[in-house]
């Protein structure tokens, strides 16, 4: 096979730009030529990388598995490039995509107790949703994710591409603001119809709270008021009093301890989660691979948070 190392450059522009036109301009090239260079990279190695049918153009299947390659093959050639000149990267960030409740609540503490066992550990943490951040991974885009784990609801990943450590338990529990005798302002034992607070219909948490309510008679008693993709907007919205809400309890410790929230109901409806740190086994970076092996040399409670 012989592959041109401008061919896997123009290959990992056109995933950023998913645009022939722009991809040129960027490549210093025109347009025709950039696209001849994109068809000899997949008669090169045999496959169809890019989806022309759709504007903008996608990545087939394969396209997405081998950006991954292409990506670290180019990342690979700049840092022994950088080396020979004598540029060190031995403090090069990590680039870690979190959900959104994961990287206010939990991700500060978690990080810094890690650090206490691995010494200083640079990274660069952008928060959103699941479905967004299991795509970078997917395409290469970030070295880490961080989200949560829930084998009845979650979107499957390859466990031989996309390995994973275990960091963390969950609950996700039913709270609301609690009335003058302080008990449950709503209450799913008690009430007939309770004003709920839900998550939008992607939102990962959203379809845990689905699965649990799926065949329960209680769905019929919620009548939704408010819907949010994020965890801590329902529980603003909690706290002012509005409806009760499924909410991670590492994003309302301090609330439950100092009585300014309840539970809505008892243990029967809490939801256990797990919350799981994830790499590409594709991606062959320095920091990536140091802190891999690093990390599967700590006892297993110590990466618990």
């Amino acid at each position: 096979m012989n592959l041109e190392t401008k061919w896997l450059e123009d290959f990992v522009a056109l995933a950023n730009t998913r645009s022939f036109s722009a991809s040129a301009k960027q490549r210093h090239v025109t347009q025709p030529a950039f696209s001849r260079r994109i068809r000899a990279l997949e008669q090169a190695i045999g496959v169809t990388l890019v989806d022309r049918t759709t504007t903008p153009i996608g990545l087939t299947s394969e396209g997405q598995l081998f950006l991954i390659t292409a990506r670290n093959l180019v990342e690979q050639l700049n840092e022994s490039l950088g080396h020979l000149r004598g540029l060190s990267i031995a403090n090069e960030a990590l680039d870690i995509v979190a959900a959104h409740s994961l990287a206010l609540s939990f991700y500060p503490p978690w990080i810094s107790r890690l650090q206490k066992g691995l010494g200083e550990l640079p990274t660069r943490l952008v928060a959103m949703n699941v479905g967004e951040a299991i795509h970078v991974l997917r395409e290469g885009n970030c070295d880490l994710m961080l989200a949560y784990y829930d084998p009845f609801a979650t979107m499957q990943l390859d466990a031989e591409v996309f390995p994973s450590f275990s960091i963390g338990k969950v609950k996700m529990l039913p709270v609301t603001l609690p009335d003058e005798n302080g008990e449950p302002l709503f209450s799913l034992q008690r009430d007939s119809s309770i004003p709920y607070l839900a998550y939008t219909q992607g939102a990962f948490l959203g379809r845990s709270v689905r699965m649990l309510l799926k065949n329960d008679p209680l769905r019929m008693k919620l009548r939704t008021v408010y819907e949010t993709a994020m965890a801590e907007g329902l529980k603003g919205m909690v706290l002012q009093g509005v409806g009760t809400a499924w909410i991670p309890d590492f994003c309302i410790r301090e609330e439950l301890k100092s009585g300014r929230l309840v539970r809505a109901g008892d243990e029967s409806w809490d939801i256990p989660l797990e919350i799981r740190l994830y790499r590409c086994s594709l991606v062959h970076k320095p920091g990536v691979e140091r802190l891999w092996r690093q990390m599967m040399k700590l006892p297993r409670d110590f990466l618990q948070a």
